[in-house]
């Protein structure tokens, strides 16, 4: 009578002692929520990282210049002597009606906004200057230039890549103020 009743006895628990089959299932509900997070985070680190024109700027020991509210305008020269306005690119001839262009939208403001000049190291001084002088003509006059960071022990000649530096902004002219 030992053996027998509703527990099962000891027959029962010889049953629960044995092992299972394992599961051919995979969870991937975790997985799939740690992907859904990754993508997240890239989606809104990648365009912060990203500048629009690649161009490969000259190093300075300059603290960075606090950016205002108001987004500034981006004036890039490149390696190969190509003009943007943020992305878009700008025929030499066209420079001077676009900074007009530029000078007359922001009369309305109480302040100016701010030209951020972004030009390639290699490019010849004269020509940078020539730009300088388009912006100062066309009455902009708050020009601040843009050049990678540099570790203040460095001699200027470190093998670092220059994307590897937060980039620095160092105040241009400010006439007029």
């Amino acid at each position: 009578m030992a053996m027998s009743g509703p527990s099962g006895g000891i027959g029962a628990r010889r049953g629960r002692g044995r092992h299972r089959a394992p599961m051919a299932e995979i969870n991937v509900t975790p997985l799939v929520d740690v992907m859904l997070v990754l993508l997240i985070i890239f989606m809104i680190t990648a365009p912060l990282l990203a500048s629009a024109v690649p161009v490969d700027l000259p190093e300075s020991r300059a603290k960075p210049v606090e950016t205002e509210e108001q987004e500034p305008v981006q004036l890039s020269i490149n390696g190969d002597d190509t003009l943007y306005i943020g992305e878009e690119v700008v025929p030499e001839a066209e420079l001077p009606a676009r900074l007009d262009a530029i000078a007359r939208e922001q009369a309305a403001g109480d302040r100016p906004r701010q030209i951020m000049l972004r030009a390639d190291k290699g490019l010849d001084y004269g020509r940078v200057m020539r730009v300088m002088g388009e912006l100062n003509r066309a009455g902009l006059s708050r020009i601040a230039l843009v050049t990678t960071g540099s570790d203040g022990g460095s001699d200027g000649g470190s093998d670092s890549a220059p994307d590897a530096e937060p980039a620095a902004v160092t105040t241009g002219s400010e006439t007029g103020q």
